[in-house]
């Protein structure tokens, strides 16, 4: 089915079992205790399903190019033997794996800093000097000396990072080196660097040894590279001695989407369709690939020769041998929203995945089949009585699951019809497919009752009931132009020309979103030439860096306003990685956020507010009320004065925040151990 993905691909020395490319992440495995045993058991668990080359996450050349103080570059044989757990534990399992030697260069966190030039990155609070010419001639050797050292480690290869704004895009990039010395000035002079790392490593390693060079194809920034540049750049490349070029699409500090769950599915893949024939050696295409039919089209358009899924083997290890037992519908979809993955990484925390907890956890939590089957009910078919109930099942257990609605999904059903939410329709169609595959007994349309659950004598009772909105205490709140976020996203009550959102955390974002996006236009996050004509990205590549004069955004078809109590940047508590995406897109909406907003009073005017101290009406046809949520839990006294065993899990245990990580988290760990 999948006939150009599942195809082998012969690089002359090895052959690789597929088109299939888990790329590199840095999960923060790294930097734990039992790193090594860790890293172990989750590379092996991706290689058990198959994928064709693994590439691990970026380890770094020498210690200036960590990019947390207290990091340990591999630069020595005591160190690259650790690393043997790993690719024994990988090539036992089947697979291959490369190591990827990453140096941040002047995005590190930490005051050694070294760039180019004297820089400052806009996401390090540290500034960078920069490397003297002895310096650079070391890190090179550093560089060279680190492949050395995973040969000997055990690994099939190393990828050379060389994109993404780290340190060899700081030399190549005329934005980042202003040196006046043989590594500078001119272009053929900043791509040096990148040269002779692959040139000394190639004659280091040998030629049986795969070497990926991790090229930005696509800097997104004022400063990058030129089309003619980067093809000169791979075609040099090539003939330094590289086995494959890996894309590499923007830099950190890009103001871009490149990987969030707006970005279209395989929605970079024609950056590297311009490189096919350029080169002779091997292309990946890369960004938001995360099923086999989006990597199969890609093949078969001619966009690359192997194609790069980094956060999909987060959501699923088994996703290739899904794919080769014609199984797709099963694949637990990555949807791209970065909360335990990116926003873990960047908050220091060991990485995850929202739709699987046992991600980086594989040595922690596990579904072994049960010794003793239980009978469980589980109320509420959101994304946590979803998770709970279909691993119990799969355990083993007896589940029925009771839902009040006519369909599976809980909040996901309001999130997929958010414009750039799509993907989480993947979510209920997983869950869909589990409820089939281990047989839980689904009960659409059924409002169960505690009497009703007493009856049946279930071993566990499980409640998953979720929330429902927080309903304030302003004067004219039941006024018909006020409505909640259920009213607009669930019941789709239509919203009129002019509406003031109360309430600017993740829901009301959403709202905005939803309530300014054209909806007689198709989403941009379903169409490649839409999107990056929104986010000023020029597809013709007529300017460095690709980017357009200016982003070119769908008007609005509402006047919207994000209103917010505290004082301070909206959104500031959205995640890590993605809080910026969500402000530049309702930004280019001309969305109107307030802060500090005293609400008043609500009458046929509209909403009467002060914002700061200046008093005003905001003539709306419509208030939408996006101003938290509160559990639903109408059966959980009832069960437990009843002597039941009663769980309470996701929104209905605590609604501080729609968390859909909370909650499935909380749903594996309790069914994991019943």
């Amino acid at each position: 089915m999948y006939e150009k993905l599942l195809s082998p691909l012969d690089l002359g020395f090895t052959t690789l079992k597929n088109r299939v490319l888990m790329g590199s992440m840095h999960t923060m495995l790294e930097e734990v205790d039992e790193t090594f045993e860790r890293m172990a058991a989750f590379y092996a668990e991706r290689a058990r399903g198959e994928v064709g080359l693994i590439v691990t996450g970026g380890i770094a050349p020498n210690k200036q190019g960590l990019a947390l103080p207290g990091g340990h570059p591999l630069d020595n044989e005591q160190l690259a033997q650790k690393h043997r757990i790993i690719t024994n534990a990988v090539h036992e399992a089947g697979g291959k794996i490369c190591m990827q030697i990453l140096h941040v260069g002047r995005y590190g966190y930490t005051a050694d800093n070294v760039s180019a030039s004297d820089t400052k990155a806009p996401i390090s609070p540290f500034p960078a000097r920069a490397l003297t010419g002895e310096e650079v001639a070391q890190t090179i050797e550093d560089f060279v000396h680190c492949a050395q050292m995973a040969q000997l480690a055990g690994y099939d290869g190393v990828e050379i990072m060389g994109s993404e704004g780290y340190l060899i895009n700081q030399f190549i990039a005329k934005k980042t080196n202003r040196r006046t010395d043989k590594w500078g000035g001119d272009y053929e002079n900043r791509i040096q660097f990148p040269l002779e790392i692959v040139r000394q490593t190639r004659a280091r390693v040998g030629e049986n040894f795969i070497l990926i060079y991790r090229l930005s194809m696509l800097d997104l920034v004022e400063g990058g590279s030129t089309w003619d540049e980067v093809v000169q750049l791979a075609k040099a490349i090539e003939k330094a001695g590289a086995t494959i070029i890996n894309t590499g699409i923007g830099w950190h500090e890009a103001r871009i989407p490149t990987i969030g769950t707006i970005v279209p599915k395989g929605g970079f893949a024609w950056v590297t369709k311009r490189m096919m024939g350029e080169v002779n050696i091997p292309l990946i295409a890369t960004n938001r690939i995360n099923m086999p039919d989006v990597a199969e089209q890609i093949l078969q358009d001619g966009c690359s020769d192997m194609v790069s899924m980094a956060r999909p083997f987060l959501a699923d290890a088994d996703l290739v041998v899904k794919a080769m037992e014609n199984r797709a519908a099963e694949i637990n979809t990555c949807i791209g929203c970065n909360q335990a993955c990116l926003d873990h990484t960047f908050t220091m925390q060991v990485c995850s995945c929202i739709v699987n907890p046992r991600a980086c956890h594989e040595t922690i939590l596990n579904y072994p089949p049960v010794t003793t089957e239980k009978k469980i009910a589980v109320v509420g078919a959101g994304p946590a009585g979803l998770a709970a109930a279909t691993i119990a099942a799969e355990r083993g257990h007896r589940v029925d699951l009771f839902e009040a609605a006519s369909e599976i999904g809980g909040q996901f059903n309001m999130a997929k019809i958010i414009p750039g939410k799509e993907e989480y329709a993947h979510t209920i169609r997983y869950y869909g497919e589990m409820i089939k595959k281990h047989q839980v007994n689904l009960r659409l349309n059924h409002r169960v009752t505690a009497e009703a659950l007493i009856a049946e004598d279930y071993d566990e009772i499980i409640l998953a009931t979720g929330v429902s909105p927080r309903k304030l205490a302003i004067e004219g709140i039941d006024h018909p132009k006020v409505l909640d976020y259920a009213d607009v996203l669930s019941r789709r009550v239509p919203v009129g020309k002019s509406v003031a959102i109360i309430g600017a955390g993740g829901i009301g974002f959403d709202m905005a979103e939803y309530l300014s996006h054209d909806m007689a236009h198709e989403s941009p996050t379903l169409n490649v030439e839409a999107y990056m004509k929104e986010w000023g990205v020029d597809m013709e590549y007529t300017r460095g860096g690709s980017l357009a004069d200016r982003p070119q955004p769908l008007a609005s078809p509402r006047e919207v306003y994000l209103l917010k109590r505290s004082k301070g940047k909206h959104g500031k508590n959205l995640g890590k990685t993605t809080g910026w995406i969500h402000r530049s897109s309702l930004a280019m909406k001309d969305v109107k956020m307030l802060q500090p907003v005293s609400y008043h009073k609500i009458d046929d005017e509209g909403l009467h507010i002060s914002v700061g101290d200046q008093a005003q009406v905001l003539a709306v046809d419509h208030i939408v009320i996006c101003a938290g949520q509160v559990p639903f839990n109408v059966l959980g006294r009832t069960l437990s004065e009843a002597g039941q065993s009663v769980h309470v899990i996701g929104g209905a245990h605590e609604a501080a925040a729609l968390d859909a990580k909370k909650a499935i988290k909380e749903a594996s760990y309790l069914v994991a151990s019943l």
